[in-house]
């Protein structure tokens, strides 16, 4: 089932399917800078996927957007389940930045094909805080969910998933990580 509106890209909504989830802040303004906000963020993005049981699995905020990897109950919940993040978090936005509305823009979703395609967007959601040039070792970066995969995978685990999954970018991984 396809659920699109004249202004958003077309959506899949698929039962017991993970995604990969982007939303974008509208004009790329800065507006989760400071960290308490990214961290009301977090808690409301937990909430909310806990609202609509879906199984929130791996995240990262940045200061204009974030991406998320999450696991589906019922996919004709997506744009409610969106809606409700946004709407909810562009209250507390709006109130400690005084900023223009909309808060957000739009949020983009995609549905991995297969384990090497679901692991090469998930490299490309820890690797975010490098990308953008927020840090050079993911370790420095509190706004992801790297800490908690490296410690239920364990370094060499994790290690080895983003050298079996180099797809997106081969990370240069150091004795101390």
């Amino acid at each position: 089932m396809f659920h699109r509106r004249s202004h958003t890209p077309a959506h899949l909504l698929l039962d017991d399917t993970p995604y990969f989830i982007t939303g974008a802040i509208k004009h790329r303004r800065r507006l989760l800078q400071d960290d308490a906000l990214k961290q009301e963020f977090l808690l409301c993005l937990r909430q909310t996927f806990l609202n609509h049981s879906w199984e929130l699995r791996h995240w990262v905020i940045l200061d204009n957007h974030y991406h998320l990897m999450a696991n589906s109950r019922l996919g004709h919940f997506l744009p409610r389940l969106v809606k409700e993040l946004h709407s909810r978090s562009a209250h507390f936005i709006r109130h400690a930045t005084d900023c223009e509305l909309p808060v957000w823009w739009n949020y983009w979703d995609y549905c991995p094909r297969d384990e090497q395609d679901y692991y090469r967007h998930l490299n490309y959601l820890l690797y975010n805080p490098i990308k953008h040039g927020y840090v050079t070792d993911l370790k420095d970066y509190a706004f992801s969910s790297f800490h908690a995969l490296l410690g239920s995978l364990g370094r060499d685990r994790l290690i080895e998933q983003f050298r079996c999954h180099a797809d997106y970018r081969m990370l240069d991984i150091v004795d101390d990580f």
